[in-house]
């Protein structure tokens, strides 16, 4: 085949270009493993899994379920130059269901496409294999780990997220409303940089009100102590409300969120924040591949404000 220099030049010029397409598609299909360009900088994402958040004295005094499902994951920025923001991520499941894992949309984040936030999945036990509140005093213990360890990844300890989907959503709030989960484990909520619960139950949850035998439906709100909502204050970490569409959500729950943003703001909470995303039915709680460019702003755009936030309270 013979060319001009001029085509000759624009066929090798496009031939690399497809090349450079097809090497670029098949870097992003290696997860956690593949390198981003930043400044000319190659951030690179490791993952270390099944870590125990628990002590080796508790778990010797425990039972082999607290021994195998009491574990979480991390994914985080190895050679990040500064220390990193870390998401904590309950799973959902009713409280009975479900498993640790980490939420697509959380990569697609700026923070995270930049090697600044790593991400963590806990895997926490379940009802009715483990009594009432175990999967509180779970979290309460995962994340107070995170915040003591994520330094020895290359994190900061005081940029830990706290966010979780549904049953996960319920959890991260109840941390932040009541103090006392993280005070058994030697933390704070006030240690926290922001929470975001994802379509969490903020009134007591359905399956808390069965487990604990509650009169009526689990339409029948409750808010007593095991309700987010019951334990409001004017110095309220941080917190983004992330809901579905309130016309195809779980019945009630954009209510509920949009109930404890605004007693938040009344208190005066510093930064109390709300998405309701038009069309999302309540599996938005799974933060999976349909998660739009939108929210992601504004969970970038979360991160930033509460870590300023943090900044100007050290």
């Amino acid at each position: 085949m013979f060319f001009s220099n001029g085509a000759h030049r624009r066929y090798f010029l496009s031939r690399a270009f497809v090349i450079a397409f097809m090497l670029a598609s098949c870097a992003l299909s290696f997860g956690f493993s593949r390198t981003l360009a930043q400044e000319g900088n190659a951030i690179e994402y490791a993952q270390t899994l099944g870590v125990s958040y628990y002590s080796d004295e508790e778990l010797s005094a425990g039972d082999e379920y607290q021994k195998t499902q009491c574990k979480l994951d991390i994914l985080y920025p190895k050679n990040a130059e500064n220390p990193f923001a870390t998401i904590v991520w309950f799973h959902g499941g009713g409280l009975t269901g479900g498993q640790k894992y980490i939420p697509s949309a959380f990569k697609r984040l700026k923070a995270y496409q930049e090697g600044r936030l790593a991400i963590v999945a806990v895997g926490y036990r379940l009802s009715p294999k483990a009594p009432f509140p175990s999967f509180i005093e779970d979290a309460a213990a995962a994340t107070a780990w995170v915040i003591k360890h994520v330094a020895e990844f290359g994190g900061d300890p005081q940029g830990v997220f706290v966010s979780g989907g549904s049953a996960g959503g319920y959890l991260s709030a109840m941390l932040g409303s009541y103090p006392k989960w993280l005070n058994a484990r030697n933390s704070d909520p006030k240690e926290v940089a922001g929470f975001l619960p994802v379509s969490g139950q903020m009134t007591t949850h359905f399956h808390v009100k069965e487990i604990l035998k509650y009169p009526g439906t689990q339409y029948n709100p409750v808010i007593d102590e095991n309700a987010p909502l019951g334990g409001l204050s004017s110095d309220y970490p941080p917190i983004f409300f992330i809901l579905g569409d309130r016309k195809v959500e779980w019945k009630c729950r954009v209510e509920e969120n949009e109930l404890m943003a605004a007693s938040l703001r009344a208190l005066g909470a510093p930064l109390v924040e709300f998405s309701e995303n038009e069309g999302f039915t309540h599996g938005i709680s799974g933060m999976g591949d349909d998660i739009k460019q939108e929210l992601l702003d504004e969970i970038d755009a979360f991160l930033v404000k509460a870590l300023e936030l943090r900044a100007q309270q050290r």
